[in-house]
């Protein structure tokens, strides 16, 4: 490989890595869903599943957290961003909120999750004050 060749292979190679990093870190950290983030959902699940008061912070009780507040964010959070995914690869075939509650709580699991998505809603345009 001549000299030529490596130089544009090698700009080739940093400028894909670089458009390949801001792409990930736009995805997570500013996604928009129904015009909210990422963080907005999240902390709007948190409080539409009682906040402080419940014995599964943001609603997390498919894995053990141990009580562990923080660690169920995270959980939270990587299930927004992968229905946010699921969400666009299906064409947005109704409300992210609504799409995100058939995975995350259906209604088949209990009649409270009726009120969900109207929760989730309601701390969305709260919080946002």
């Amino acid at each position: 490989m001549n000299n030529e060749n490596y130089q544009r292979l090698k700009f080739y190679t940093i400028t894909a890595t670089i458009i390949n990093i801001i792409l990930f870190f736009l995805f997570l950290g500013v996604a928009r869903a129904d015009n909210y983030s990422v963080n907005e959902v999240v902390n709007a699940i948190y409080k539409a599943e009682s906040g402080a008061k419940t014995n599964f912070p943001y609603g997390i009780k498919s894995i053990d957290t141990k009580g562990n507040v923080a660690y169920a964010k995270r959980i939270c959070r990587q299930s927004v961003v992968n229905n946010y995914k699921r969400w666009l690869k299906a064409n947005k075939p109704k409300c992210f909120i609504e799409f995100m509650r058939d995975r995350f709580c259906p209604l088949s699991d209990s009649k409270l999750n009726a009120n969900w998505v109207k929760n989730v809603k309601y701390w969305l345009v709260k919080n946002r004050g």
